[in-house]
Parts: C-alpha cells; structure tokens; sequence
C-alpha cells in the first residue's frame, strides 16, 4: 500500500473487517481517541503514513470517544469526536491521533502540523473513518 500525506485505516483495522465479512470473528466498536506529539519530522512536517503504525509515535493522552455520526447518507464514513479540555495537555504541540478498537488495537492514524494547547481552552477533535 502506498504511503499517504492525510490518515489511514490500519492494516489490523482491514484484517479484522475482511475476517467479519466472512463471518470468522465480530468487529469491536470503535471507543478510544488518543493524541500525541510525534507525528512530525524534524522539519515539522507531518509524517507519512502506511497504515502499518501500531500506535502512536508519541501518545501523551487517550480518551473515551465522546460522540460519533454518520457523515455520509449512504454510511460508509463516520466522524468520531474527543475532546481535550481546559488542562489537558498545557504547552504541548498536537501531531497525531488515533482511534482505538475496544480491542486496544489501533484501527485508524493520521499526522498534522502542529496544534499547541493553551491550559484554558478546550480542542474539540474528530476524526473520520471512511470506507
């Protein structure tokens, strides 16, 4: 699979629909947001992904899924939503997130440039999943 400048679906993320879809396992439901801040080179450019991450390049904090909805009619992309609230994270640079199977396993991963995080104000993420 080639190498992607925006998010990725996970290759345990696809193992595990291909083995729901022939009726060998279920698939857990989507519960954990995480967030860290080692998603940039050097140079603070994102970093690629591959859809081989297993975590986090750096995970500084992980959270339940506050709220979800179906994106598009048809349902084939949900938006996942978190929240970092006021003290959460003071003075670090946001790069990365990732949501997590109820598994612990994760299922989908993005980079972006950097998002510091004032004390006193909240960051509302979401996170899209599309199939």
């Amino acid at each position: 699979m080639a190498e992607s400048s925006n998010g990725v679906m996970t290759v345990i993320a696809r193992k595990k629909l291909c083995e729901a879809h022939a009726g060998d396992r279920q698939l857990p439901k989507i519960k954990k947001i995480a967030w860290g801040d080692g998603g940039v080179n050097e140079a603070g450019t994102p970093k690629n992904t591959t859809g081989n991450e297993i975590g986090l390049y750096n995970e500084l904090m992980k959270k339940d899924v506050e709220a979800y909805v179906y994106v598009s009619e048809d349902h084939t992309s949900c938006r996942y939503t978190a929240t970092l609230e006021a003290g959460d994270l003071t003075g670090k640079e946001i790069s990365e997130m990732g949501l997590f199977d109820d598994d612990g396993d994760l299922v989908a991963y993005r980079t972006f440039l950097r998002k510091g995080k004032d004390e006193d104000i909240p960051q509302i993420y979401d996170m899209d999943e599309v199939f």
